[in-house]
């Protein structure tokens, strides 16, 4: 049971890296320091949109309009650090017999 659920922690982990990557890359994107037209810079943009992106559309439908400041990846990541710490207190509480 533990390993398991180090895989769930650890693989959440990383999708908040990935958020947080596709975030520092829209505005690099966008004030142009990378390019899009590089094939490796638009292999890891695709790459992480496709990983990314699903549950940020979801997010941005209930968020309200603010005028070009997108704060769905802070929602998402505070999502993910929420789930995080529930599967915290439900291996504690399994590890002491409850």
């Amino acid at each position: 049971m533990r390993a398991l659920f180090v895989v769930i922690h650890e693989a959440l982990e990383l999708y908040k890296w990935a958020i947080i990557l596709v975030a520092l890359m829209s505005w690099l994107i966008s004030f142009n320091v990378i390019n899009i037209h590089n094939n490796v810079v638009r292999s890891i943009w695709n790459g992480l949109n496709a990983i990314v992106e699903p549950a940020l559309r979801q997010i941005r439908r209930f968020l309200p309009d603010l005028s070009g400041v997108d704060l769905s990846p802070v929602v998402l990541i505070f999502i993910v650090w929420f789930i995080q710490m529930l599967l915290t207190d439900m291996f504690r509480a399994y590890a002491m017999g409850f």
